[in-house]
């Protein structure tokens, strides 16, 4: 999914991930109230220590399931740590993707891709395996961040999610951050 060329978060630095501050600016719950539902599948796309994989378990309920996926072990096992011995344990799972795609062990309704496609190196081919995994008429929010993304980088995004057949329409609101929901064409 990932380049060993591209710069990913190093484990060390999970803690800046998951601060009272973030959760400020970027409140989980606010961010995605709009789009998760009790007993939904999502998948969180490079989740890190799990900032908004907690959160969204509690949106999808007891009947629902998250899957957190992230390229490296280190921040799977600090998510892992958070969630041992909570009620989240059961409905969340833990997924290491490869360098090269998600590898997804099932389709889902919604996906979280929050400041990670800019580090995608084949962008095409993310969006093309997302339309594999996301289910008919399912929902991917692609947040990225303006300092490392363009506007024109970010419209590149999201012409090669049109490509894969999703389509783009007005992602949420949300501070420092270019934001877009692309759905699942049904056909």
């Amino acid at each position: 999914m990932r380049s060993e060329h591209n710069r990913v978060c190093p484990v060390e630095r999970a803690g800046g991930l998951d601060n009272r501050i973030r959760r400020w600016l970027q409140n989980p719950l606010k961010i995605l109230k709009p789009y998760l539902r009790e007993g939904m599948t999502a998948l969180d796309l490079g989740c890190g220590p799990g900032f908004f994989t907690i959160d969204m378990a509690r949106m999808v309920g007891k009947s629902g399931r998250v899957i957190a996926c992230d390229l490296q072990e280190g921040m799977l096992r600090k998510l892992e740590d958070k969630i041992r011995e909570t009620e989240f344990h059961d409905r969340i799972v833990l997924h290491k993707c490869g360098k090269d795609g998600i590898g997804a062990p099932e389709s889902v309704d919604f996906v979280l891709a929050f400041y990670m496609v800019h580090e995608v190196p084949d962008q095409d081919r993310f969006f093309e395996e997302l339309a594999s995994i996301v289910k008919t008429n399912g929902q991917v929010l692609v947040v990225e961040p303006p300092f490392h993304v363009s506007t024109r980088a970010f419209e590149s995004m999201v012409e090669k999610a049109r490509k894969a057949r999703f389509v783009p329409v007005e992602g949420p609101k949300v501070l420092f951050s270019k934001t877009v929901i692309v759905k699942r064409d049904p056909q």
